[in-house]
């Protein structure tokens, strides 16, 4: 074997002679196994042996490529060019370059010459192909990658692109038409089954999704992607028992993961096993410590339990991993709630505004935390600004109606009075529940009345 007897040679720093195929067969074991500076040994010690070796000088060229050396791996491809300007190497590492430089309508020129040269078409289709994906335009790749499917149906990374392609024009139909005839070609394709199985999907065919899963996972029962989907597919049909079982396959296939045990644990929790879930949950937090959302999993149901006190041990769990996901300041508001720990609460509303989280209920949330600790003008202010964003909201206007009437602005007061009543009338008993009493009086009863005799 040339390779041991490199590294022999190597651990001995005796020099030994090896003929150009030998020193290619070395470099190219060394390149497909990632170890570039072995790989770059062997060319160096292959071009003293053999200078004028055209195919150790296109290695080089293509291991400084690698290094992003592009100057230098230019002036050596002229070169090597002078002497073979048809190989069809020196067409692959030119557009190699041109594509490095961001050159792709050149390299793609460069490619299709090379057509007129080369025996076997396929890589140079695939470049292309490659080449038209990085200046988005899906037609031509798709046309290119499908030339290399013709010539070989099992060319899985093209089909894997010829997909691509129709996901990113949103080209769920045409992705489906494509896999269906690949399909008729090539029947026993449990990667073709995934494919089709996942666009069905995304439309929202989960029998049909179902099915190709089915097949995928019958032609390779070892196929883990397959048998994740299918779970996927059968829980969104709300089988959440065989959805189960299809996941712990995946266990029992490779080693355990925490998304695994996550969406093991949503489905106990859907058949209102609660406990389960929690100790499927506990096993993903274990698997993976940094992954946020088995934290969040655990601190949600814990809520749900009303375990409040442990709820809010796992959401600042998830919040130390990641502090800008407002979903998980919003938890840790409504869990400060139930602890009637306001202050935290109202921090972490003002947190999910920082974090552009302007959803209605935050700013209600905050206001309403506010009033209750009698921090009027505070509230006020976060009311003007939820305004601006909710135009015409009777949760809004009726708490603007209470913040100026408590402040002692009547007139504003009664304003949004009238805007809310016109927006939602039922909604007014929010006023009684929210302001004190004293502040619900004559006048305010007096329009409220008179909007009620109106709709009547």
């Amino acid at each position: 074997m040339p390779v041991s007897k490199f590294e022999s040679m190597l651990k001995t720093n005796d020099i030994y002679f090896f003929d150009a195929t030998e020193f290619e067969e070395i470099i190219e074991h060394y390149l497909n196994v990632g170890k570039h500076s072995l790989a770059k040994k062997a060319v160096k010690l292959g071009l003293e042996q053999h200078p004028t070796s055209i195919q150790l000088k296109l290695m080089h060229i293509e291991l400084l490529i690698f290094d992003e050396k592009l100057s230098l791996a230019t002036k050596l491809l002229a070169d090597v060019e002078a002497v073979e300007p048809y190989n069809d190497e020196v067409f692959i590492q030119r557009a190699t370059i041109l594509s490095k430089n961001r050159k792709h309508k050149e390299a793609i020129s460069i490619l299709k010459t090379s057509l007129e040269f080369v025996k076997d078409p396929e890589d140079i289709w695939s470049m292309i192909g490659m080449e038209y994906l990085y200046l988005d335009d899906y037609e031509n790749a798709l046309s290119n990658f499908k030339k290399c499917i013709d010539a070989d149906i099992e060319d899985y990374s093209s089909l894997y692109n010829i997909v691509y392609c129709y996901d990113m024009q949103q080209n769920n139909n045409g992705a489906i038409r494509y896999l269906n005839r690949y399909l008729e070609k090539n029947p026993f394709s449990e990667v073709a089954w995934h494919q089709i199985g996942r666009q069905y999907f995304e439309i929202g065919m989960f029998d049909e999704a179902l099915q190709s899963f089915d097949f995928a996972v019958i032609i390779d029962d070892a196929f883990i992607g397959g048998y994740l989907e299918k779970a996927k597919t059968l829980e969104k049909l709300k089988r959440y028992q065989e959805a189960i079982d299809n996941y712990l396959i995946t266990l029992e296939l490779d080693d355990p993961t925490a998304y695994a045990y996550i969406r093991i644990g949503e489905c106990y929790q859907k058949l209102d096993n609660l406990s389960t879930a929690i100790h499927f949950y506990k096993k993903s937090v274990h698997e993976d410590p940094l992954l946020d959302r088995g934290w969040m999993a655990l601190a949600a149901a814990y809520y749900t339990n009303k375990n409040y006190p442990k709820s809010l041990y796992y959401i600042n769990k998830a919040i130390s991993i990641d502090e800008y996901n407002s979903l998980f300041w919003r938890k840790y508001g409504d869990i400060n709630l139930k602890l009637n720990f306001f202050e935290e609460a109202v921090k972490a509303f003002y947190k999910c505004i920082e974090l552009e989280d302007n959803a209605i209920e935050i700013y209600v949330a905050l206001s309403d935390v506010l009033l209750f600790l009698g921090e009027y003008d505070e509230a006020l202010t976060v009311m003007v600004k939820a305004k601006k964003v909710y135009k015409e909201f009777a949760e809004i206007e009726y708490r603007l109606c209470g913040l100026f009437m408590v402040l002692g602005k009547e007139d504003y007061s009664l304003t949004h009075l009238k805007n809310a009543l016109s927006l939602d009338y039922e909604y007014h008993f929010i006023l009684k529940d929210l302001f004190p009493s004293e502040f619900y009086h004559k006048k305010i009863q007096e329009i409220i009345l008179q909007f009620k005799k109106v709709i009547k």
